[in-house]
């Protein structure tokens, strides 16, 4: 049986996955072997952006694929699909943000964006905030602010200090030794917490009094999953590199740093090949990353996140619920107790709702649905919430 294998023959991360045997996906729903669909409010952790198998998408890879899929490593031939989309990227951001290296992952993206900022600062150290996640690579690993998930590796890279995201007491920590402060637009992993009071802002003027350059990360935020395009679009704060990936393809494996000309071009000499990838670029991902974004800034699918944000937070109104954290379909349901966390996820997969967990509060349960998502989707979905919450029975105190 195909489970079995999947437990002979795959490594997994946990030792109970959910093991959702897929027959396929598309829109909103995706669909097990035996022929039922699940609602989709997770959309594989925020990267379908446009759900799944969006026509646009799959005409842009099918187009590509006919004409060819890998000749040479980054950087060395010209390709059309991956100048297309950095060229509309770059339309579409601040002006020192002109220049994107295109990698394979989130994480690829991160280590890129450390190494860029070191080489180019001179200087080593990095800060980054308690509970962040960057990625799982030693070194987005070492700037990962949660110690219970990185102890098992150390020893890590060196030099890495952390303060507190929205505390403006600590940013005296930045100083004229550091090379980057690296945060999360909005905290993922800590339960979409979002900057408060210009809290960005400082962090950026901080920056620019010691010379330290600042990386936001926006792998999960971006891509219009809060209503812009990017989430320091809402915070009046441009960083110095941007890390990007997930919703970027549509579910195709990508990531990318973006930075400066003159910043980028420090990767070039001194060594030559300062990073260096064989797939990243790749034309079929890029395809797919550019049809991703011409929907997504064609078709008002960004603005409509916003007007979907109010109905879910309309809908979900629950004594279990203590609040809804987060920014247009970057969603998270902050429930009493992390057993009812558990007990929503868990019962929803039976009922063909997906929702999952974050990875660092446990009372947390994620929704990130395609932002293509119906509004009649979300009240189907909602309700389906609504009734499990109501069916929670506390265990009994003996």
């Amino acid at each position: 049986m195909l489970k079995d294998d999947f437990f002979t023959y795959q490594a997994q991360t946990t030792p109970h996955p959910l093991g959702l045997e897929i027959s396929h996906a598309k829109g909103s729903y995706i669909y097990d072997n035996k022929g039922n669909a699940h609602l989709d409010f997770v959309a594989g952790v925020s990267a379908c952006s446009l759900g799944h198998c969006h026509p646009r998408v799959i005409n842009a890879v099918k187009d590509q694929i006919e004409k060819y899929m890998h000749v040479m490593v980054y950087g060395e031939y010209i390709q059309q699909p991956a100048i297309e989309f950095t060229k509309l990227l770059a339309s579409l951001l601040p002006q020192n943000l002109e220049t994107t290296y295109l990698v394979n992952s989130g994480t690829e993206a991160i280590e890129g964006a450390i190494k860029l900022a070191r080489r180019y600062t001179g200087r080593s150290q990095l800060i980054s905030a308690h509970n962040a996640y960057h990625g799982n690579t030693m070194g987005s690993l070492s700037i990962m602010g949660y110690e219970e998930r990185k102890s098992a590796f150390r020893p890590l890279i060196p030099d890495v200090s952390f303060i507190n995201f929205n505390d403006e007491t600590d940013l005296e920590k930045i100083t004229e030794q550091t090379a980057a402060v690296i945060l999360e637009t909005i905290q993922g992993g800590a339960g979409f917490i979002q900057p408060i009071n210009g809290y960005l802002a400082k962090v950026r003027k901080r920056c620019d009094a010691v010379g330290a350059l600042l990386i936001l990360d926006e792998i999960q935020p971006g891509f219009g999953r809060t209503g812009k395009l990017f989430a320091f679009e809402h915070f009046n704060c441009v960083p110095d590199i941007l890390v990007i990936g997930k919703g970027m393809a549509s579910g195709l494996p990508v990531g990318a740093f973006v930075a400066s000309k003159a910043m980028m071009k420090t990767l070039q000499n001194e060594p030559k090949l300062g990073h260096i990838t064989t797939f990243g670029g790749n034309p079929v991902i890029a395809a797919a990353s550019l049809a991703t974004l011409q929907e997504l800034i064609e078709n008002q699918i960004i603005e409509s996140t916003l007007v979907k944000e109010k109905l879910f937070r309309k809908l979900l109104v629950h004594p279990l619920i203590k609040e809804i954290r987060g920014k247009g379909l970057m969603l998270a349901l902050l429930l009493k107790s992390k057993e009812i966390a558990n007990y929503l996820v868990l019962t929803a997969a039976k009922e063909k709702l997906i929702l999952f967990w974050l990875l660092f509060e446990p009372k947390a349960v994620r929704i990130s649905p395609p932002l293509t998502i119906s509004e009649k989707e979300i009240a189907k979905g909602c309700s389906q919430i609504i009734k499990i919450l109501d069916s929670y029975k506390p265990p009994s105190v003996n």
